[in-house]
């Protein structure tokens, strides 16, 4: 499965602790250099996935998609990049196998593919579904920090919400535990399709 990690526009060291705590899921992932690309632009991100698939024998001047699923995780500024993008990537013949969001608060968020957030209150979680439809979601109760939630995700308890329409399970264990052990479980989902 190809993952692109689009963080948003915070220290370079916030999104490697991402990574980080979900390893090694995470391990082969393409991260959009926030210092370099503008993450909040469609274009720029899809233009850094192009090159990213160029690298691995894919040539996608002629929108050789077809073959290559990507699953886009976004935060912040980052979720505008990878919606936009996804939704691009999708138009010319890719498939999006999901999108995450991470406290991509005020993004509406819609496309044919699964779409999935992480949020980092209450509030925000249930402020956010007005701007599009998720399945499967997770806020931290307790409250956190936003960069908090980035930087650290498996120290962010909290609750997990959704409608499962995508028959992503969870263990009882997993149920309610990290934002980090649920965004590794949706790694794991997607990666067994």
């Amino acid at each position: 499965m190809n993952i692109l990690v689009v963080p948003g526009i915070h220290s370079v060291t916030f999104t490697h602790e991402f990574i980080r705590s979900v390893q090694p899921l995470l391990d082969k992932a393409w991260v959009t250099p926030s210092q370099v690309v503008p993450v909040y632009s469609p274009q720029h991100v899809l233009a850094f996935l192009d090159m990213q698939c160029e690298h691995i024998g894919l040539d996608g001047s002629t929108l050789g998609h077809g073959s290559q699923a990507i699953l886009f995780i976004g935060f912040s500024a980052g979720v505008v990049g990878s919606i936009g993008a996804a939704r691009q990537w999708q138009t010319q013949g890719g498939q999006v196998t999901a999108l995450i969001a991470v406290d991509g608060w005020g993004v509406p968020l819609y496309g044919d593919f699964p779409i999935h957030r992480v949020s980092h209150d209450v509030w925000t979680h249930w402020s956010s579904l007005h701007w599009g439809p998720a399945y499967d979601n997770f806020y931290a109760e307790p409250a956190v920090a936003h960069l908090e939630l980035w930087r650290s995700p498996h120290t962010a308890s909290g609750i997990r919400t959704g409608t499962q329409q995508h028959n992503v399970s969870f263990s009882d264990d997993q149920k309610g535990k990290t934002a980090g052990a649920f965004v590794q479980s949706l790694l794991n989902f997607y990666g067994k399709k």
